[in-house]
């Protein structure tokens, strides 16, 4: 009971406090509602960012790849931060210089209106198909483990993980579609702050645990106990290899921290260039720190269950309920509570913003004022996020969790990516070049992972059961080498589309080069010393990698 009055209090508290600290935002202008005014600062940015980030997929589906493979999957939390810092030094200036409240505007005005929609549809597809319901459906496994909904409410595990799903989505909903950006940022960096507190103690008590009352001495029986799971680089057959580093997984982190309208959204609403590049750089260094909140605790949970959970996505919520006190567990769980609705609020307030302005802005009613699109782009957005709360039970049986989303992005994130680095790089590259890249990178890339995949993975596993192999880890290195890694395919098909685009370009130029024109909105004046930092962070980064090589 403790637990969840104080779950309800401080939910409650950050509610209260994002409702006051949005009243003097005018909500009914597309600037005031999309991006909160253009007037978030750093602070507020760097909070928005990191807890826009650290929701439950990743709380919950990269511990749970932590639990199976250890410290090599901490390559998704520390190569964000070298992927971060390329954003604040090279994109944000020019996104901020072209006046962008979307990433598909730009394409517009780079290519045309027609590749603007098309971008823009294939978010909104992302979005509704895989992020928004993997958001619902992780939040709802933590939340119903750490209460234990089932038994709390006297229902099935379906039942009660149904339940949480549509409690979060009502609730993520009304933030997003009736608050604007800057509420959610506002609620996103109040409960940064109890998540990094929240999310630090877990892996204390975890070590705790493990070392009779001594952190210390749980440090080292979780070293020594399993030494060769510290290792930064990962082998075949496992989620992140350490080749895929240098191909795929650089191009994800750009894509996704440089491009994704659900991030980089926060710093499009920067009051200028200098406070947006040091709200960038703040999240860069603290995603250093990810991997004690992302990371350790599945090793943890690894070595605390002896590797026998049911499932690697139990084991965050199982260790968090197995050794945090009763009295803290309505806190953390609040917290994380508020993380979840921060990657839903995020999606969902960025997919409303795409609709309201690239699509019915721009094709259903172009002469409408402000008022209506933000009218009609809250619509959307409820619509979207019961489409949401219907599919999100469906993925129960995906297998592991971050391991599928990051597969299933790719349909749209490097294609997305490919065209956006040709437009920024290039001058003369024609339309015609970003449609047939962006439909060629996702027809060629679900090509690759529903069909040439399974086909080779199944005729490499008929050859082993002919030759009498039997062993699961035998068997599952000969399923990793039937075909390359997804990160592998994602880095081909980014140069094979950026060659057809160049081919194309040189084909068939624009008639005139392309020129970013300065709208004069914001002050593009950089952070003195954004480069320093950012070289700093980079190298923190090599630093950590090298240590933990081994």
């Amino acid at each position: 009971m403790i637990g969840i009055l104080s779950f309800l209090g401080f939910t409650a508290l950050v509610a209260i406090i994002s409702y006051f600290a949005t009243r003097s935002t005018n909500e009914q202008t597309s600037d005031g509602y999309f991006l909160g005014g253009r007037s978030l600062t750093a602070g507020v940015i760097a909070g928005s960012l990191l807890l826009t980030n650290l929701s439950t997929e990743q709380i919950v589906g990269l511990n749970g790849s932590a639990y199976t493979d250890g410290l090599s999957v901490m390559a998704w939390e520390t190569l964000a931060a070298i992927a971060i810092v390329v954003t604040a030094i090279f994109l944000l200036p020019k996104y901020l210089k072209g006046g962008l409240t979307t990433i598909p505007q730009f394409l517009a005005k780079r290519f045309d209106v027609t590749t603007k929609t098309i971008t823009s549809g294939l978010f909104l597809t992302g979005y509704v198909v895989v992020l928004l319901p993997v958001i619902l459906y992780s939040g709802s496994v933590a939340i119903s483990g750490m209460f234990d909904v089932p038994t709390l409410l006297g229902v099935s595990d379906s039942t009660a993980l149904v339940i949480c799903i549509w409690g979060i989505g009502l609730i993520g909903s009304v933030y997003a579609v009736f608050g604007g950006l800057k509420a959610v940022a506002v609620s996103d960096s109040i409960n940064a702050v109890g998540l990094l507190i929240g999310g630090l103690l877990i892996p204390i008590f975890g070590l705790m645990a493990i070392g009779d009352g001594s952190v210390f001495e749980g440090l080292d029986i979780l070293v020594s106990t399993n030494p060769e799971r510290f290792d930064s680089t990962g082998n075949t057959g496992q989620e992140v290899p350490f080749s895929t580093i240098f191909t795929g997984m650089m191009l994800v982190q750009l894509f996704y921290w440089g491009t994704n309208q659900q991030i980089i959204q926060r710093a499009l609403g920067a009051k200028n260039l200098a406070e947006g590049q040091k709200g960038l750089l703040l999240a860069s260094f603290l995603k250093i720190l990810g991997p004690l909140i992302l990371v350790l605790p599945g090793m943890i949970a690894y070595n605390y269950f002896d590797g026998g959970l049911a499932s690697s996505d139990l084991a965050y919520p199982e260790l968090v309920r197995a050794v945090l006190p009763k009295p803290l567990v309505g806190f953390f769980a609040a917290v994380l509570f508020g993380a979840i609705l921060s990657s839903f609020n995020s999606v969902l307030n960025s997919s409303v913003t795409l609709f309201g302005i690239d699509i019915y802005k721009q094709h259903i009613n172009p002469d409408a004022p402000e008022t209506t699109v933000v009218k009609y782009g809250k619509i959307f957005g409820i619509c979207l996020a019961l489409a949401a709360m219907f599919i999100a039970p469906l993925i129960a049986n995906a297998g592991s969790l971050f391991n599928y989303l990051q597969e299933i992005n790719g349909i749209y994130s490097i294609p997305i990516f490919t065209i956006i680095v040709v437009g920024y790089l290039t001058k003369r590259v024609p339309a015609i070049a970003a449609k047939i890249g962006i439909i060629s990178g996702s027809a060629l890339y679900i090509i690759s992972q529903f069909w040439l995949k399974g086909k080779f993975i199944d005729e490499a596993l008929e050859n082993a059961s002919t030759s009498g192999i039997t062993d699961p880890a035998q068997l599952k290195l000969i399923e990793a080498e039937a075909y390359p890694h997804f990160l592998h395919i994602m880095a081909i098909l980014f140069v094979t589309n950026i060659i057809i685009m160049l081919v194309i370009g040189a084909l068939k130029p624009r008639k005139e080069p392309f020129v970013l024109e300065y709208t004069d909105q914001v002050s593009i004046t950089p952070y003195k010393y954004v480069n320093q930092v950012g070289i700093a962070i980079c190298c923190i980064v090599i630093g950590i990698y090298v240590y933990f090589a081994r």
